[in-house]
């Protein structure tokens, strides 16, 4: 059975709030502002895109265009154009049938058309996120040739979230879905489930964003990085301590400039997986 449009809009800001409420190393959340982003702007931008993006009368393509103008218009800079790429197809999933939500994702992504692609293209370009470059294939510059599915293709060995559109979101449904639910099993409460969620995602491979913005090289480096935090975690109970930990990891990739964007955005839609599979279906 689908999520009605008010479930599923509630589904998807529950899970930008949560991924907000977990100090995730090198992001912005409710523990420190970054990147002169603030947790509010991300907030404002959740309320924002929820409505284009629950809109049933739209299709997927249009739902993403006018998320990114929402945003635009609300805060003035790209705080989610990755969270709105990979909720978009979620959501219109989760209104088709939550029960059979991964079925339906399949369905949806099949059914991308070159308008679609076009629409995604022009959303890219308006939320211009950072180390957006050219490429010699399907550059985004430029109007589509192929469906939407067939330009993710060519830049999922590159970029995380395309790489989620052409594998059916396979290291949300399999890793991130695993990271969280065996952190419950041990016990974590609160916020720790998200904050190992992202971890397991920025641990995984090096992210997108900050290979864009500094090359695979840097980003590799901040993936050993938390790799050595993340086995800190592992071998610290004390919430205090784990907390410095963070926080001194937040700090330091924050004094570089460097955002690991992409592995918050896998945690957004991992959380709204999550929900609608605990809850709605």
């Amino acid at each position: 059975m689908g999520a009605s449009r008010e479930v599923i809009r509630s589904a998807y800001l529950r899970a930008c709030r949560q991924e907000l409420d977990a100090l995730k190393p090198g992001n912005v959340h409710v523990f420190a502002d970054g990147h002169r982003m603030s947790a509010d702007h991300f907030l404002d931008s959740a309320e924002v895109s929820s409505t284009p993006l629950t809109n049933p009368n739209l299709t997927l393509g249009r739902r993403i265009l006018e998320a990114v103008r929402a945003t635009k218009q609300a805060v003035r800079m790209n705080t989610n154009l990755g969270i709105i790429l990979l909720c978009a197809p979620l959501i219109r999933a989760a209104q088709m049938n939550a029960t059979e939500l991964r079925g339906e994702l399949d369905t949806v992504l099949g059914s991308m058309t070159m308008d679609d692609a076009a629409a995604v293209f022009e959303a890219i370009v308006m939320a211009s996120p950072g180390g957006l470059g050219s490429s010699d294939a399907h550059d985004v510059r430029n109007a589509p040739t192929v469906p939407l599915l067939e330009a993710m293709r060519e830049a999922s060995g590159r970029d995380m979230i395309a790489r989620q559109y052409v594998t059916g979101y396979q290291d949300i449904f399999e890793a991130g879905l695993a990271a969280h639910s065996h952190s419950i099993a041990q016990g974590e409460r609160g916020t720790w489930p998200v904050v190992f969620t992202y971890m397991a995602f920025l641990t995984a491979f090096p992210d997108s964003h900050v290979a864009r913005k500094f090359g695979r090289e840097i980003a590799a480096a901040v993936q050993d990085e938390a790799q050595a935090v993340r086995a800190s975690l592992d071998a610290t109970a004390s919430e205090q301590d784990r907390l410095a930990l963070l926080t001194k990891f937040d700090r330091s990739l924050k004094m570089r400039g460097i955002n690991p964007g992409t592995s918050a955005d896998l945690t957004v839609a991992c959380l709204l997986v999550h929900i609608v599979r605990s809850e709605l279906a």
